[in-house]
């Protein structure tokens, strides 16, 4: 008899939590137990899945005695640093969203279509990268296995809901009152902001920094040169990137589209004659990546410039989490 699983969700009621569940009803994983958590502040609130009301429970130290196979966590760093070192010591993988775990040298980083190996490696606890890193390396990964990449230069647009319900709204409200503003530091409607995050010490926000780093270590290149500017735009969801890749080797573009066309997660969309590219309104909704825009920069000797689009809660959040559960069952690695 093949075996059940039984999985939890931390900030079941956030956007990720919420999009996790629609992504879990459309797999249909051999789960026969879901249990849904939250603060105390949503605690209580009913979920309707897969035809059952689900009352959100109250996520305390106690909530993971029960027993789970899995549990994503969606719940923001502070609580993913509290709770999924108790939730890992009673026996449960957890696939954690935040940024609390991504650099940490025993935690394994992982985009299923790039690095899926890395899950043996697991002691209990698996990061899902950052929204706007995980729909880059889908198309980097192949490209760099054949022409190895020598540096990158990231611009991104990143669409509101990457900064939350709350960014959402600051969208909704189309106010240019920045006394009304519940996310942002300047009004996002009819704008753009090149701030997402903290700004550090060096000029650079958290956000760019992230990218950077998490690029090196998805692609085991500790020293691979990035830099990045990562901008909010008026944008209500699926993130859009511009990647300038410059690289080691040549290339002939057609080979080059060929390699991104049978790479996994990959959908080319790049017709120039008919106005044919990826678009955020079009990548809603979807877990593929969408590459077009190919070009030579014709500055360097070997480079590209690649227009790369995802949906940011599915792909950059909830499903990514959801296919390294898949991942393994499918593996049945789950020793910890």
């Amino acid at each position: 008899m093949k075996k059940q699983y039984k999985l939890a969700i931390v900030g079941a009621t956030g956007l990720v939590g919420r999009t996790a569940l629609t992504v879990l009803e459309e797999k249909k994983l051999p789960i026969s137990e879901y249990v849904f958590f939250a603060s105390s502040r949503s605690a209580g609130t009913k979920l309707n899945f897969m035809g059952k009301e689900y009352i959100v429970r109250e996520l305390n130290e106690s909530s993971f005695d029960e027993g789970f196979d899995f549990a994503i966590f969606s719940a923001g760093g502070d609580t993913s640093k509290k709770y999924s070192p108790i939730a890992a010591s009673k026996g449960c993988i957890v696939v954690d969203n935040s940024s609390a775990f991504r650099m940490d040298p025993n935690v394994p980083l992982v985009v299923p279509e790039v690095n899926s190996e890395e899950l043996i490696n697991h002691k209990g606890i698996i990061a899902n990268p950052n929204c706007s890193t995980i729909q880059a390396v889908v198309a980097l990964k192949p490209l760099d296995d054949k022409y190895h990449i020598k540096r990158i230069v990231y611009s991104t647009y990143q669409a509101v809901s990457g900064a939350g319900i709350k960014g959402v709204e600051d969208l909704e409200n189309q106010t240019c009152d920045e006394k009304n503003l519940k996310k942002f530091p300047h009004p996002i409607f009819n704008n753009c902001l090149p701030h997402i995050d903290v700004f550090l010490e060096n000029g650079y926000t958290k956000e760019e920094e992230k990218m950077i780093n998490e690029t090196r270590k998805i692609l085991k290149r500790p020293d691979l040169k990035i830099t990045a500017t990562t901008v909010r735009v008026p944008v209500m969801n699926s993130h859009s990137e511009s990647i300038n890749i410059e690289f080691e080797k040549d290339f002939h573009l057609e080979d080059l589209i060929s390699t991104l066309k049978h790479a996994p997660g990959i959908i080319i969309q790049d017709d120039p004659s008919t106005n044919t590219y990826p678009l955020a309104l079009n990548a809603n909704g979807h877990d593929e990546v969408f590459v077009g825009r190919i070009r030579r920069d014709d500055s360097i000797p070997s480079g590209i410039n690649l227009w790369v689009v995802a949906d940011n809660i599915r792909k950059g959040a909830a499903s990514n989490a959801i296919q390294i559960v898949e991942k393994l069952i499918s593996s049945s690695k789950l020793e910890n």
